[in-house]
C-alpha cells in the first residue's frame, strides 16, 4: 500500500483531476469510529475510480481557543498520520488551526472546501460533526451548503459498545483510569508508546530484573502502574513484557516526571537506541511505594508471574479451541 501524499494546509493541496471523496474531522485516536468515516470515504472513492482523502487539522482547536486548558491528545501528531497512512487513503490534507481560521463562517469553510477540491464529489463526517465560527454549523448546515455548492454529504451514526458511543473523550477516561482492554476495544487497535531506549540508572538489572527504559511523554498520562505489554524493536518482532509507568516512588523519592520502562519476559536483543514500540494489553495493579528494595523485589516478581498468568489466559481465549 502506498502511503498517501501529505498537503499542509487547503492552500497547497494539488490533485489530479477527478471525483473527490474527502472525510473531515480531527480524528484524534483514529478509533472504531473515525475508521468507519474514513473507510466510508475510501470505499466511495474506490467505487467512483476517484480520490479519497482526510482533512484534519492541527494543533487540536483547544489548544487555540483555550490555550491554558488544552485537551490532552490520544496521539502525538507523527503517530496520527501513520494510523491514517493505513488506512487505504490517497491523500491527507493537515490544515493549521488558527484564531484566524476558527473565525471562518460555516459558508466560508465549505466555500474553501470547493476551492481546494474542485472534484469534490462527497464529504463524510460524524453525526456529531460541527464547524465555522463558534462550532455554529451542524450536518444539517453542511448538507443544506453542501448541495448549493454541488457535493453529497454523508453523516456516519455514532458506533456504540457496550451501550455508549465510542469517542476520544470515553477512550481519554479509560486510558487515564488504567482501563486499557476497554479502550482497546473502543480503539480497534492495543494503545502503544513509541520511542527510543535510553540509558537509566539500571536499578532493575541490580534487582535481578533488567529493563528497557523509554524516552516517552505521552499528550495523555496513562494510570500510574504496572501493565501487561509487548515490545516490538527494529525487526518488527513482539515479545511479551512487564510494564511500569509512573514516578517509581520506592527508588526515586521526589520524582515529578513519569517514566516507562519494560521489563521483557524472553531473551531479547533490544539495546540502548533501538526505536520500540510497547503495546498495552493489561493492567496488572496500581504504583505503590514499598518499604525498601527487599519487598520492591519480591512484588517484582509477583507482578512477572501476574504477567505470564495474564498471557496464558489471553492465549487461550484467542485460541480457536479455547485450549
Amino acid at each position: 500500500m502506498n502511503a498517501p501524499r501529505q498537503f499542509d494546509s487547503l492552500e497547497r493541496v494539488t490533485l489530479p483531476a477527478g471525483p473527490v471523496h474527502l472525510a473531515i474531522g480531527m480524528f484524534d485516536g483514529v478509533h472504531l469510529g473515525h475508521q468507519s468515516v474514513i473507510e466510508a470515504a475510501v470505499h466511495s472513492a474506490r467505487r467512483r475510480r476517484g480520490l479519497a482523502g482526510v482533512l484534519t487539522f492541527w494543533p487540536h482547536p483547544s489548544a487555540v481557543l483555550r490555550p491554558d486548558q488544552p485537551t490532552p491528545l490520544l496521539l502525538a501528531r507523527e503517530i496520527k498520520r501513520e494510523l491514517l497512512g493505513r488506512l487505504g487513503l490517497d491523500f491527507v490534507v493537515e490544515h493549521p488551526f488558527s484564531l484566524a481560521f476558527a473565525a471562518t463562517t460555516a459558508r466560508e469553510f465549505v466555500a474553501l472546501l470547493r476551492r481546494a477540491f474542485p472534484g469534490l464529489e462527497a464529504v463524510y463526517v460524524g453525526e456529531n460533526f460541527r464547524f465555522g465560527r463558534g462550532r455554529e454549523g451542524d450536518t444539517a448546515t453542511l448538507i443544506t451548503a453542501a448541495r448549493e455548492a454541488g457535493f453529497a454529504v454523508y453523516s456516519a451514526p455514532r458506533l456504540n459498545h457496550n451501550g455508549a458511543p465510542i469517542s476520544s473523550s470515553r477512550i481519554r477516561e479509560l486510558i487515564a483510569a488504567g482501563e486499557i482492554e476497554a479502550a482497546n476495544a473502543l480503539l480497534g487497535y492495543s494503545y502503544f508508546a513509541t520511542g527510543p531506549v535510553e540509558q537509566g540508572r539500571q536499578l532493575g538489572r541490580t534487582l535481578g530484573f533488567p529493563t528497557l527504559n523509554i524516552a516517552w511523554q505521552p499528550g495523555l498520562a496513562p494510570r500510574h502502574g504496572v501493565y501487561l505489554v509487548t515490545v516490538s524493536g527494529p525487526d518488527g518482532r513482539m515479545q511479551p513484557g512487564v510494564a511500569n509507568y509512573g514516578l517509581r516512588p520506592t527508588v526515586e523519592a521526589g520524582a515529578t516526571v513519569a517514566r516507562l520502562e519494560v521489563h521483557v519476559l524472553t531473551p531479547t536483543t533490544l539495546t540502548y537506541g533501538d526505536c520500540v514500540t510497547v503495546r498495552w494489553l493489561r493492567f496488572l495493579r496500581p504504583e505503590r511505594r514499598f518499604s525498601g528494595v527487599d519487598e520492591l523485589r519480591k512484588q517484582i516478581e509477583a507482578d512477572r508471574e501476574a504477567a505470564l498468568q495474564a498471557l496464558r489466559k489471553i492465549s487461550a481465549e484467542e485460541s480457536p479451541n479455547g485450549a
